[in-house]
């Protein structure tokens, strides 16, 4: 009997100085699988915006608004798109006859706050006489700010604009300064502010601002509600129309 315990001592003994014993096995083959497991793939996050209100009466009227977005992160790249437009019909008259829509691609490269970007951009507005307007360029941007509840940036570039406004059609090399800020409160509300110069570089009065400022709020996980003024302003419009076309818009937001 003494000998069977004496052999027991020595395996287990053994075990210890020159094996694994079976829980670092396990615990060993678990932290290889983690290891081995891939990295997710980055996903999209998109909201759809809608808004609509409409009278009968007196007046009979509509306006329809709608607006979706979505954008996709990685550790060096995110992928911008967005659309939005408007319809508006008083007593059967248009009022409102409006869309846009927009693509870019931002790269962050020396640090995290240096980045280059290429965009491309279209219009179009029937009450401004804007048949289309589209522009296409890229450039360099810039974080002021960049952290889990702000950023601040800034951002220029060459790019080729080329439009049909009151049936001409003009093609123009254009510069673009743009500055786009966004702060979330307390993880329950959201707001923002993006401004966009465009100057044509061979006919510099031909200017064009476009900004908007929003406000959103969330209700749960995958709804909120959302208010947002949107300014267009054309230095030099169609002859007989006015050079600027302010929007404020309300509506609700599904995330996806």
């Amino acid at each position: 009997m003494k000998y069977v315990i004496l052999l027991c001592v020595i395996v287990f003994v053994t075990e210890h100085c020159f094996g694994v014993t079976e829980g670092d096995s396990v615990n060993t083959n678990l932290l290889k699988a983690v290891k081995a497991s891939p990295t997710p793939p980055p996903k999209w996050d998109g909201t759809l915006t809608l808004g609509l209100s409409a009278t009968a009466g007196n007046v009979n009227s509509i306006l329809a608004a709608g607006k979706v977005a979505a954008q996709k992160k990685t550790a060096r790249d995110q992928i911008n798109l967005g659309a939005d437009g408007t319809y508006g019909d008083v007593n059967s008259t248009k009022s409102a006859d409006s869309a846009h829509g927009f693509g870019q691609f931002n790269h962050l490269f020396i640090d995290d706050t240096w980045y280059a970007y290429g965009r491309s951009e279209a219009w179009h507005d029937a009450l401004a006489n804007l048949g289309y307007r589209f522009t296409s360029g890229g450039g360099a941007g810039y974080y002021f700010i960049k952290d889990k509840k702000t950023t601040l940036s800034a951002e220029t570039g060459p790019a080729l604009q080329v439009e049909q406004l009151d049936d001409e059609y003009h093609n123009y090399p254009t510069a673009r300064v743009a500055q786009n800020f966004e702060r979330k409160i307390d993880d329950h509300a959201r707001v923002w502010e993006n401004v966009e110069v465009i100057p044509p570089l061979t006919a510099p009065n031909a200017f064009i601002i476009n900004a908007e400022i929003g406000m959103e709020t969330p209700l749960t996980h995958t709804l909120s509600l959302q208010t947002y003024l949107q300014d267009n302003f054309a230095n030099q419009p169609a002859p007989g129309y006015k050079d600027n076309d302010l929007k404020i818009i309300s509506g609700v937001v599904f995330k996806f």
